[in-house]
């Protein structure tokens, strides 16, 4: 288990009791000091979390993310579908949590993440929950990796470079037909098998299994 952003201890502490083996990450010295050899089943690494080494074996991530580096972070822990992540149990910001688990994705790395992990929301948690309070309230976002990922792993640098590209052309002129993207994929090196659907503007839907 990966506690990423261990602060004060208070989430690892439930890990410690609920997992054989925890590795907690954590920037701040000051905090790193108070967490070594308070549990004999947790590793303290000082560290960034979004720059940490990864476990090479199949892992699990139950964290409570910094919020101004949740960003940095997911990428870390989801742009390379080699990394044996599982899944990762994360609380951020509920706005972000909302975006995150939309079921139609509106960003580069919502396309490219969804190739490999589904998402989804458990559970909204009131601002009033936390110590110091933020000022918002926060959602548990949950990506588990898919069983069949969408995409080969193998093509996982052109396929983000292919989505950027297509998103950018988009915000600079507009939407793509189904033959521009066709082409943007043939051209980096891949074979348009059937064609994509038009992109048109839809509702905006509730995210999956968001709390009220």
């Amino acid at each position: 288990m990966l506690d990423l952003g261990a602060g004060s201890g208070r989430l690892t502490a439930e890990l410690a009791r609920a997992a054989g083996r925890v590795v907690a990450v954590e920037l701040d010295p000051r905090w790193v000091a108070r967490l070594r050899g308070r549990w004999g089943n947790v590793e303290v690494v000082a560290g960034d979390a979004a720059a940490v080494a990864l476990p090479r074996e199949p892992f699990r991530v139950v964290a409570n993310l910094p919020f101004g580096r949740t960003t940095a972070i997911l990428r870390h822990l989801l742009d390379d579908p080699a990394v044996p992540l599982t899944r990762a149990d994360a609380i951020v910001e509920w706005g972000v949590a909302v975006k995150r688990a939309l079921p139609w994705p509106s960003s580069v790395n919502d396309v490219v993440w969804g190739a490999w992990y589904s998402s989804s929301v458990t559970r909204r948690l009131p601002r009033r929950l936390f110590d110091p309070m933020p000022g918002v309230d926060a959602g548990v976002l949950v990506f588990e990796r898919r069983e069949y990922p969408l995409v080969p792993r193998g093509v996982a640098v052109g396929y983000r470079r292919f989505v950027a590209d297509g998103f950018r052309r988009r915000t600079d002129a507009r939407e793509l037909d189904a033959y521009e993207w066709a082409s943007l994929f043939r051209r980096d090196g891949r074979e348009a098998r059937a064609r994509p659907p038009r992109v048109g503007r839809r509702p905006r839907p509730r995210p999956r299994g968001a709390g009220s």
